[in-house]
């Protein structure tokens, strides 16, 4: 016969996790705004001359994204806005990244980028100070975050959703 005790620090109900459920209320919250409405979807310029890149300068993803560009258009002038894509205060460094970008206005479309990872490394995507600097961006904006199977807040929001850093980048490219 023996005694056993347990010590419960936090208790919180089965499901689906605290960071599903909070993406999930972010993305009802915005939808019901309007973020989401197809009429405030901007069109994309048929033959860019410049096109700016907001992602972190260490990504493999911008890798990809300037050699994609570089083969299917050399000419194109490729402006980088480079702010962290992942960790504490990296929402706050994309929307202000993508606010300098627009103000800015040196470029005709936007691609925010970023390579794959788990739902915590791509929760900056799915902040809403991102949400809220793509919709009020006078650029379109082009995600490519993640992999084909991953959905962010960013990508509802945004002009045009790339399933790939690659795939966001041909699609600003003719």
């Amino acid at each position: 016969r023996g005694e056993f005790q347990l010590t419960v620090e936090t208790m919180r109900p089965a499901g689906t996790g605290a960071l599903f459920e909070e993406f999930e209320r972010l993305k009802k919250k915005l939808d019901a705004e309007g973020l989401f409405d197809v009429r405030r979807k901007k069109i994309l310029p048929q033959l860019p001359r410049t096109v700016g890149i907001v992602t972190s300068p260490r990504a493999a993803a911008l890798r990809d994204v300037l050699s994609t560009l570089a083969r299917r258009m050399p000419g194109i002038r490729v402006i980088i806005y480079p702010c962290p894509v992942q960790g504490a205060g990296a929402g706050d460094k994309i929307a202000e990244a993508l606010r300098v970008a627009a103000a800015r206005a040196e470029v005709e479309v936007l691609i925010l980028c970023r390579g794959g990872g788990s739902m915590e490394d791509l929760w900056s995507f799915n902040e809403e100070v991102v949400a809220r600097a793509i919709a009020e961006s006078k650029l379109p904006v082009v995600t490519g975050v993640g992999h084909e199977t991953d959905f962010t807040i960013a990508d509802f929001v945004a002009d045009l959703r790339g399933p790939t850093p690659t795939a966001a980048a041909e699609m600003v490219s003719p």
